[in-house]
């Protein structure tokens, strides 16, 4: 992390993210009973695993072990936003606002790793 960034609360990837966790548990929570053991579980760890992987990785020692948090939180955004399409065509929720959040976290979660990652 840069000199201006005393924690991972500080990157702006961490705090889009963070909105993103408390909109999918509103739309979550729209999900029918029969879903609460399994696509809503599955969606609220999807999104807490970006932030927690997010804030894990920026405290480890070497850029390589952050990429790889990064890698993982990236991962998680697609495996989010194919539950919310889920949520979309299975039930009817508006899940556009939770969509754009994705795609935005995830763009910034690219540019970071591809700036950490050595060239190849």
């Amino acid at each position: 992390m840069s000199n201006s960034i005393k924690s991972y609360k500080d990157l702006i990837v961490w705090q889009k993210g963070y909105e993103l966790v408390k909109l999918v548990y509103k739309v979550s929570a729209q999900l029918p009973q029969s879903e609460v053991f399994a696509l809503q579980s599955q969606m609220r760890r999807s999104v807490v695993s970006i932030v927690s992987n997010i804030a894990e990785g920026s405290n480890r020692k070497t850029r390589k072990d952050y990429c790889q948090f990064l890698h993982i939180a990236y991962g998680s955004t697609s495996e989010l936003e194919t539950q919310l399409s889920l949520c979309k065509d299975l039930y009817a929720l508006d899940v556009k606002e939770c969509i754009i959040l994705i795609q935005e976290v995830s763009k910034m979660l690219r540019v970071i790793i591809n700036k950490l990652e050595p060239s190849s």
